[in-house]
């Protein structure tokens, strides 16, 4: 990835929780240390360039507050770019399903704020380093931040609507990044 300008530099793995105890539990066939030093070596050969992602249970059946903390300090320690998060919710015939679950649906709520609270700041943060910068984008369609608008992906897969005609969906173009929002990038076209 580091080494090709034509692969993405972008990179979703999912942890799906920061305890061990909880991984195990889940059946993950890795551990928070592992999960942190493949991050650390992707840092190490992309730097700046890398765009993370992952996913993430919360309230997985038997999981305490204290596990769940280990989760906000692996997301905090990484910085992801975005996050999918998601409610443990039981699926018949998963050896989950048949576990004890104490937590009450409300309570897995709060967790579940808690942690998309946490992101929104890591989101709002990483998007500032962005300002000024200019990508080489691929328009890929219609934007959602006005009628005018159109939306590109980097070569790290983050988001850059800026005004401008349908026509350049499909295309390659080069875009300076004017204001970091939280999840997007706003910008402008760069003059030919």
């Amino acid at each position: 990835m580091a080494e090709n300008e034509k692969i993405a530099k972008h990179l979703h793995l999912p942890f799906q929780s920061g305890n061990n105890r909880v991984l195990k539990a889940m059946n993950r066939h890795y551990d928070r240390e592992k999960y942190l030093e493949l991050i650390a070596y992707a840092k190490e050969k992309m730097g700046d360039a890398l765009s993370l992602t992952s996913d993430i249970i919360v309230g997985f059946p038997g999981e305490t507050y204290e596990e769940f903390q280990d989760t906000l300090s692996l997301v905090e320690e990484v910085k992801f770019t975005s996050l999918f998060t998601f409610i443990y919710s039981p699926r018949k015939g998963t050896p989950a399903a048949e576990m004890p679950d104490p937590v009450s649906a409300e309570e897995k709520g709060r967790w579940f704020k808690e942690l998309t609270d946490l992101q929104e700041k890591i989101s709002t943060d990483n998007m500032k380093k962005y300002k000024d910068k200019v990508f080489k984008c691929f328009v890929y369609g219609k934007g959602k931040l006005g009628d005018n608008y159109i939306a590109a992906r980097t070569d790290g897969n983050l988001i850059i609507e800026f005004e401008g005609s349908e026509n350049l969906i499909g295309s390659f173009q080069r875009i300076k990044v004017t204001e970091p929002l939280t999840y997007v990038l706003k910008g402008e076209k760069e003059r030919n």
